[in-house]
């Protein structure tokens, strides 16, 4: 079939793409001492990724060390960090393409053997995940019940980001997408079920999106609001995300983002929500881009189960301008090629998805013309 639309340009903030195939924020659990671009397999597998004209959204990357929540992620809060991503950036800008930066803190997320002196990991509220959760010497255990924010550190936090906003500028980003989803911090705050705040950033709608309203003003004013993005997950289901009343709630947070002039948002699909951990189809739940769609003027992204033939009739209803894809790309360095000319796809290896070397992270072969 003809991918018309998917290969149609696209502007997203100062920059004009030349297809509308993203690579979504894919966390594979290879950064050497929490350091993306230690060594050359990382670089290398960014640089196979990369396309004249496409866009990279380059992995969740802590912005603090009590932000990280799993071994081997990557972080943006140190010069060592800065230095490796930067090869990373340098990569991807020699091959055309751009690439944007998903600044993350898991808040709840973690275990207290990632965090600094071994501190609880911190949260809106001490709610506990029912489930289990890796340490840092990749070690399965229960998830232990987080320390509350004190008020005043919140701000603390919020400056963390637009820390991580400034490093991700150092090291030669296009812009940085801020990660509202899958139930980490941002998204902790949104919602109900993990807020029980009774300060200014619990209770209502409005003091519950506080957090992510102040977050977002601090990395435009480091990058300008064209190249900020925000990324979220209505409806989604992955460390126990949940709201009372999701459609309110998103629409508040559309409300406020809306007259910012962000580069884009993007969506997580619920039918996909946590798919990184097990092949899910979540059925009878709503589409967040047809339900969102007209609240929403700027760019818009989705993501979540998408092959070639849904993506283009997405993008050609105007539901979604662009489609980010993360198990393909996994498996395809090459996918806005193969798409182009309806080649068939690699299938992924689950099992190498996360920690591990070359296996399944850059040994994926490419179509030869």
């Amino acid at each position: 079939m003809s991918f018309s639309k998917l290969f149609a340009p696209l502007t997203v903030g100062p920059y004009r793409l030349s297809h509308r195939v993203i690579m979504a924020p894919l966390t594979r659990m290879r950064a050497q001492d929490g350091t993306v671009a230690a060594h050359a397999l990382n670089v290398l597998h960014y640089k196979q990724r990369a396309s004249d004209g496409g866009l990279i959204i380059a992995e969740a990357s802590q912005v603090s060390q009590a932000g990280q929540g799993y071994p081997a992620t990557p972080g943006i809060h140190s010069e060592r960090q800065i230095e490796g991503w930067r090869d990373v950036t340098e990569a991807v800008h020699l091959k055309g393409g751009r690439i944007f930066l998903q600044l993350w803190h898991v808040g709840r997320v973690s275990h207290s053997s990632l965090q600094p002196n071994g501190a609880l990991p911190v949260a809106p509220s001490a709610i506990r995940i029912n489930g289990e959760t890796l340490t840092a010497s990749w070690k399965s255990v229960p998830f232990e019940t987080p320390r509350a924010l004190e008020t005043e550190e919140i701000a603390e936090v919020v400056e963390s980001f637009r820390q991580g906003a400034e490093n991700a500028k150092l090291a030669g980003f296009d812009g940085v997408e801020l990660h509202g989803a899958n139930g980490y911090l941002v998204e902790q705050f949104l919602q109900s079920r993990s807020n029980q705040r009774s300060d200014q950033y619990g209770g209502s709608v409005e003091n519950r999106c506080r957090f992510l309203k102040e977050t977002v003003d601090a990395l435009i004013d480091v990058w300008g609001s064209d190249r900020v993005a925000v990324r979220l997950s209505p409806y989604g289901v992955a460390n126990e995300s949940g709201d009372d009343d999701p459609v309110s709630l998103y629409r508040h947070v559309l409300r406020q983002l809306n007259p910012l002039g962000l580069g884009y948002l993007h969506f997580i699909e619920p039918r996909s929500s946590g798919a990184g951990r097990a092949d899910v189809n979540h059925q009878n739940v709503p589409s967040a881009l047809e339900l969102f769609r007209s609240d929403w003027s700027g760019v818009l992204i989705g993501a979540g189960g998408f092959d070639g033939a849904s993506a283009e009739a997405t993008v050609a209803s105007g539901r979604a301008d662009a489609i980010a894809f993360g198990r393909a790309f996994i498996a395809n360095p090459d996918l806005p090629t193969r798409l182009k000319l309806n080649i068939p796809l690699n299938p992924y290896n689950r099992a190498t998805f996360y920690g591990g070397g070359a296996a399944g992270y850059t040994d994926y072969s490419r179509y030869e013309t």
